[in-house]
């Protein structure tokens, strides 16, 4: 069994180790590490489980699946969090996110996958047409903060109609893509899918091992995978990240100020890395496969639907639970996202990458991530 198995295994202890912790009143750092322990296994599990159903459902549906339940982690905390009045946080995990794939798990995938290969490929033309959503995404999030910052007459609710109008928007342009990916130009894609499938069929599953001991047995036979395993385990590991993400929203104030954070840099630095966990591990594991399309695809793609899908529907979302939602940042969120678009798309533009390219984002990463942790304090613009 895979390492990284057995410790997606081990994690799942923090599940009523968690519980245990609110009911008994350990304390809200215990709830808080316990919960965010066992939410990136719980994450893992939902992202196998959503391959799993995608490989049955065939390549179109799949792939909708797939689009749909990419980021339900990150959704369902930031949702949670949107829901007690913690709006700047779910502002900053939402730029985290972004930032956080882009150079994160994009520098450590190509960092890790170089330094086995010496060179790696993967399709320029599916990068160029990522740089250019990513380019619409700090554009919809740089206008509503720079109209409300120079204007003086602007109101908070034309700021929130702005922002519901920019949301509708960015999710049409996102079904659009989602159009482009898989109906008119799906032959771009079609080596991270056949990769992606491959993962999910074969004898080493992208996060975690089938529960069921048959399991590899019925996909030697070439049987696909079972939906009445597959189903139940998508719909109990998203109903325990709810409540667990439930237990980490309600202890992340007392907690960062015990840890001596800020809201800012939890939000930014913390919280996508709980919720992205799982994600960052098959990035990686496939880059080190020599796969880089699949792991570009994942690192970017997920990018990409945290900026035109997840922030437009907590936008929408937040006019529902009666939690003003807009897309007005503050100024050095905003340079943080552009910061890490920019070099993302520089540095993946030729299609290849090594060892170096991946250092230099993750020494992006470090700097941003410095630079959030010794600015604690930073004003809204506007």
């Amino acid at each position: 069994m895979l390492v990284r198995n057995l410790i997606f295994y081990g994690l799942l202890v923090f599940v009523p180790i968690s519980i245990a912790a609110h009911w008994l009143g350990w304390g809200e750092l215990a709830v808080f590490v316990t919960a965010a322990l066992a939410i990136v296994p719980l994450a893992g599990w939902m992202g196998t489980a959503t391959e799993e159903i995608a490989v049955v459902l065939g390549p179109s549906w799949g792939g909708l699946l797939n689009a749909t339940f990419g980021n339900a982690t990150e959704l369902i905390i930031a949702l949670i969090a949107l829901n007690e009045g913690l709006v700047n946080v779910v502002k900053s995990s939402i730029v985290g996110s972004i930032i956080g794939n882009l150079l994160l798990v994009m520098g450590l995938s190509m960092l890790l996958g170089g330094l086995k290969f010496k060179e790696q490929t993967f399709q320029s033309v599916l990068a160029r047409v990522n740089a250019s959503s990513m380019n619409l995404a700090v554009i919809a999030m740089l206008l509503p903060t720079a109209v409300g910052f120079t204007s003086t007459e602007f109101s908070e609710l034309s700021l929130l109609k702005l922002s519901d109008a920019v949301a509708i928007v960015l999710i049409g342009v996102y079904a659009l893509t989602l159009l482009f990916s898989m109906k008119t130009h799906a032959y771009l894609y079609d080596v991270g899918t056949a990769d992606l499938m491959a993962e999910a069929e074969g004898a080493e599953p992208a996060i975690a091992p089938s529960p069921e001991p048959e399991a590899e047995h019925a996909e030697h036979d070439g049987h696909p995978p079972n939906l009445k395993i597959w189903i139940p385990v998508l719909l109990g590991a998203t109903l325990l990240v709810a409540l667990e993400s439930e237990l980490l929203v309600d202890s992340l104030e007392a907690a960062t100020e015990q840890l001596g954070l800020t809201k800012l840099f939890t939000g930014v630095i913390l919280l996508p890395i709980i919720g992205n966990a799982a994600e960052h591990a098959t990035a990686v594991t496939v880059a080190m496969k020599n796969k880089m399309d699949l792991s570009v695809s994942v690192s970017v793609g997920s990018s990409l639907q945290i900026a035109l899908f997840v922030a437009p529907v907590l936008v929408l979302a937040g006019w529902v639970l009666g939690q003003p939602m807009d897309l007005q940042f503050n100024g050095f969120e905003l340079v943080a996202v552009a910061v890490a678009v920019l070099i993302a798309n520089s540095i993946s533009a030729d299609g290849r990458s090594n060892w170096l390219e991946g250092t230099l984002l993750l020494a992006t990463y470090v700097i941003v991530g410095l630079a959030f942790y010794f600015h604690p304090v930073i004003p809204a613009l506007g």
